[in-house]
């Protein structure tokens, strides 16, 4: 990588290296197991004009999503959340919930992008507001239409938001949630979202904090999905890149800690809430805004992979079995940098149907159905989903039966017993 994707500059700083490793959905059929599978390096950088942390686009969004393994439904905790987000989005934005703007009498519209398969605009269904969501994944839109969700199978650009536009209408609320990271063409996304927001309207955005990221050890949230990852004081540059600007900022604890941005059309903003200024100042004392912030980081991440692999090969020599819970894109950043095989993680289980019978990217672990782990009764269940522990611990309280112990991985290596 020589030039950022958002300033242009050359001034690009190493934050970790994590070698090589496959793209984190392509899991693998059984009969491509004999395969090449190819492999691209994972090394995260910051520039150090505009502070954008961010990985070499080495694929492209379109051989990742356009058949997609992750289908957001699946995670209940996840569901909840984005109830949550509409009613309090709602009242905010001033959508009536008989599908009328408050604010005018004129119909409300809603837009989503990355809408995965419908799991938030359902929500927005069932207020009766008129909707639209935009995802590229064939797959997943298939699944969001099947729900009563309408959506578009495209990829945001310019083109596309102006398309909508002409189609429907402006929106006066555009949801951006977990995708922000996501698209290479940060400034061409951005301008997309500009063309599909109402002049007058809101952009809200999910994206995880930098910040967290750091601070916590979530290495594993690091792939070839994410191209780039904010602070506020990036996402300030990257959002003004398009035409908006950040009004408001809350801190979420979804994936171990992100970033809800509130923007509007740069005309419209006004100035931004005391909360973008804590959270700015909370930063530059991290020292994110400075190569001194980043400088640790590469030694801790070497730790949970020490400890880790300690863990599992002292389990492997007292004879002890351990088997995964989830196989999220996260989980294969961490099987791959661990160099974790079979003969140290038996296999692992998810939820996901479209997953069973597979094998994980690179460290080729068998997924299956979650009730395997009831039928073995393994001694560890390492989780690797950790992001979701408080879900998943209820979820796998039934291991305590036999005195199974979970295993959380990240921000550090934590093995606990539960309690029905």
């Amino acid at each position: 990588m020589t030039r950022c994707r958002l300033c242009g500059s050359e001034a690009m700083a190493s934050v970790v290296d994590l070698g090589a490793t496959p793209p984190c959905e392509s899991f693998l059929a059984a009969d491509q197991l004999d395969r090449p599978e190819p492999a691209y390096p994972l090394h995260l950088r910051v520039c150090t004009e505009c502070w954008l942390a961010q990985i070499p686009p080495l694929i492209t969004p379109e051989e990742t999503f356009s058949e997609y393994a992750y289908f957001s439904s699946f995670s209940t905790s996840w569901v909840e959340h984005a109830r949550t987000f509409v009613a309090d989005a709602v009242e905010r934005v001033g959508l009536g919930t008989d599908g009328s703007d408050d604010s005018d009498g004129s119909e409300a519209f809603v837009v989503e992008v990355a809408s995965n398969d419908g799991y938030l605009l359902k929500h927005v269904v069932d207020r009766g507001i008129r909707c639209l969501g935009i995802e590229p994944s064939v797959n997943v839109g298939a699944a969001a239409r099947d729900a009563g969700v309408p959506t578009l199978t495209e990829f945001l650009s310019p083109d596309t938001g102006s398309a909508v536009r002409a189609e429907h209408g402006p929106a006066d609320l555009v949801v951006a949630n977990n995708v922000y990271a996501h698209i290479p063409d940060v400034v061409g996304f951005t301008q997309g979202l500009r063309a599909l927001v109402a002049d007058d309207g809101w952009v809200s955005i999910e994206v995880q904090h930098l910040l967290t990221l750091i601070e916590e050890n979530q290495y594993d949230t690091i792939y070839h999905e994410h191209f780039q990852y904010y602070t506020v004081a990036s996402a300030i540059r990257a959002l003004a890149s398009g035409g908006l600007a950040l009004v408001d900022v809350e801190l979420l604890p979804t994936h171990g800690g992100s970033i809800r941005l509130w923007a509007r059309p740069a005309e419209a903003a006004g100035e931004p809430s005391r909360r973008v200024a804590e959270v700015l100042d909370r930063e530059k004392a991290a020292g994110l805004q400075e190569l001194s912030g980043y400088a640790e980081f590469s030694a801790r991440v070497a730790k949970v992979r020490r400890d880790l692999l300690k863990f599992l090969i002292e389990a492997a020599e007292r004879g002890e079995t351990v088997v995964g819970y989830g196989a999220p894109g996260k989980g294969n950043t961490l099987l791959n940098h661990c160099g974790i095989r079979p003969d140290l993680l038996a296999y692992t289980v998810d939820r996901n149907p479209y997953k069973h019978g597979r094998f994980t990217p690179g460290a080729r672990i068998p997924i299956l159905p979650p009730e395997q782990i009831a039928a073995d009764r393994p001694d560890y269940v390492l989780v690797l989903p950790w992001n979701l522990r408080a879900e998943l611990v209820e979820q796998l309280s039934f291991v305590h039966e036999w005195g199974g112990r979970l295993v959380f991985p990240i921000p550090e290596l934590s093995i606990i017993e539960v309690k029905a």
